[in-house]
């Protein structure tokens, strides 16, 4: 192991060498497209591997993964890297290759990497999903609630989830966190969905990664280079973006504080910076400087790769000590303003015109400013870069398969891990829920059963009350009738009786009248045989008509 990676050499053969004591203050790479950039950088990786330091790299157009392989005399770049290393006085110059770990967001050209929806965490998630300040908050709410229920957040499902349940307990979130909308909640599943047509959901489950799988060296000693195949991943720039920060966040959690190492613990190459900080919010750009500025002491070197040197917001670019700029094309006002940019950050060196010469440079050419052991940038001095050892260009799909079946990770991430989470959890309660209510139905069924039941019963018993009733008045009626028609009976017995009795009577007395009349006196029998007989006639006839 060497004190330092050599970068190359200055037109006057003044090597320039990244100081790995120093290689932990950042740095950043740019030019314009086809200006050499991805040689630099895998001519930086192959130095850093060589040393004993892993790194990771975002392999946006798919050429870095031909670091796993050495490269050949017969490719046809070899002619001029083998007179570039001439030029600068590279003896040492050979291909080799680089021990290599292959990895991919959707599992396709590499082992899956996989993290959580809890360990990502709001504010990731709200730059990942573009939400507005109302719902970030909202969104912070359901994570803390599910903190404190016990609620896991692994995947997109489970986020799903959580936010139905928030919604469905809008009104009493609201009183204790603030105010919680379904339409915030609504929007923020709108943007979930969004997410899971970028392919997304592939992203969040377990097993999550291991970051000791990041850090590590083979047989030989050299640092294990963990490639993200980001060629499709680059058509959701903002999932690209979310990631590596993530990833920056958990190597910051996860490794102690060691100050500053004779090496780096680990370095981070992102390509296509800009897509880190475009349309960033102010909250996720200073999470992005703050973990920059910090993770230094982790012993950690973050490099970022990017076409223009003002892609990089000042915040940040402050903090990168070492630094190749490539050519730039002075073509538009941007590109003037970026010119001037390059050339004010750099140590002045009186034999250099920066403005000027950042114009000028060929391929393989670029202006070097790099940390000395003091901590000091050494003067802008214009190099020509060093040829990489490994294959220039992309790995052919069978032999990336090999490289993916024989490394030291296995099968550890392919299969996926769905355990008991939030949804589960959740369904459960729902179901458990709807179960309850179901019962409590039946119950208010059986009841409202029961009691119109007991309506029928007291509509019946009242029915037959009043057939009662009205059967006891007929069989009164009928006993009425019957006295009355036996009192009439009775009556006509005594006028029959009167009547005979009355004719007993008078027969009586006419005979007695009779005889009298007949066996008397003829003077008495002529002065009273009229008035008696018509007498007892008219008495006799008189009762009957009473009668």
């Amino acid at each position: 192991m060497t004190d330092g990676i050599f970068i190359g050499a200055s037109v006057d053969g003044k090597p320039q060498t990244l100081e790995l004591k120093r290689a932990n203050r950042h740095g950043l790479i740019a030019g314009a497209t086809g200006t050499g950039k991805t040689v630099t950088l895998q001519g930086i990786i192959e130095g850093f591997s060589a040393n004993g330091v892993p790194c990771f790299v975002a392999d946006v157009k798919g050429d870095l993964s031909g670091l796993a392989m050495a490269g050949s005399p017969t490719a046809k770049t070899h002619a001029s890297f083998a007179e570039r290393a001439k030029a600068i006085g590279d003896d040492g110059w050979a291909y080799a290759d680089n021990p290599v770990q292959f990895w991919d967001l959707f599992g396709e050209q590499g082992h899956p990497i996989r993290t959580t929806i809890s360990e990502m965490g709001p504010l990731l998630l709200s730059r990942l999903m573009d939400l507005n300040e109302v719902q970030e908050g909202v969104l912070t709410i359901a994570f803390h609630v599910a903190d404190k229920e016990g609620l896991l957040l692994i995947d997109l499902d489970d986020l799903q989830a959580m936010l139905t349940e928030c919604a469905g307990r809008a009104d009493e979130l609201t009183v204790t966190y603030g105010n919680v909308s379904k339409q915030s909640i609504g929007a923020i599943q709108r943007s979930l969905l969004q997410l899971r047509t970028q392919g997304a959901e592939n992203f969040f489950g377990e097993p999550a990664l291991e970051m000791n799988d990041f850090i590590g060296v083979d047989d030989k000693g050299r640092g294990i280079v963990n490639i993200l195949a980001a060629d499709k991943l680059m058509a959701s720039p903002k999932l690209y973006a979310t990631f590596l920060l993530w990833l920056m966040s958990e190597l910051f959690e996860h490794l102690p504080e060691i100050g500053d190492p004779d090496k780096p613990v680990l370095c981070f190459f992102f390509d296509e910076a800009h897509l880190l900080f475009d349309e960033a919010p102010k909250a996720l750009l200073e999470k992005i400087e703050q973990v920059v500025r910090l993770i230094r002491s982790k012993g950690v070197g973050v490099y970022f790769i990017t076409q223009n040197p003002i892609d990089v917001p000042d915040t940040v670019a402050g903090q990168l000590g070492n630094r190749v700029q490539h050519a730039l094309h002075a073509f538009t006002p941007r590109d003037q303003a970026a010119v001037r940019s390059a050339a004010e950050t750099f140590r002045a060196n009186p034999g250099v015109d920066v403005a000027t010469i950042i114009t000028e440079l060929k391929v393989g050419e670029a202006l070097v400013s790099l940390l000395q052991a003091d901590g000091a940038p050494t003067p802008v001095e214009r190099t020509l870069i060093k040829p990489p050892a490994s294959r220039v260009g992309p790995i052919t799909p069978a032999e990336r398969k090999v490289m993916i079946e024989t490394d030291a990770i296995g099968a550890k991430y392919d299969t996926l891990v769905d355990r008991e989470s939030a949804e589960e959890l959740l369904a459960a309660k729902t179901q458990e829920a709807s179960a309850a209510a179901a019962e409590a139905k039946a119950t208010t069924e059986a009841e409202k059963a029961a009691a119109a039941q007991a309506k029928l019963d007291a509509k019946a018993a009242k029915e037959a009350e009043r057939a009662r009733i009205a059967d006891q008045r007929e069989a009164d009626r009928q006993q009425r009738e019957a006295d009355r028609k036996e009192q009439n009976s009775l009556g006509n017995t005594i006028v029959k009786s009167v009547t005979r009795t009355a004719a007993t009577s008078l027969t009586r007395q006419v005979t007695n009248e009779l005889t009298k009349q007949v066996f008397g006196t003829k003077s008495r029998r002529s002065s009273s045989s009229g008035g008696l007989v018509g007498t007892v006639l008219r008495g006799v006839l008189g009762g009957l008509f009473r009668g």
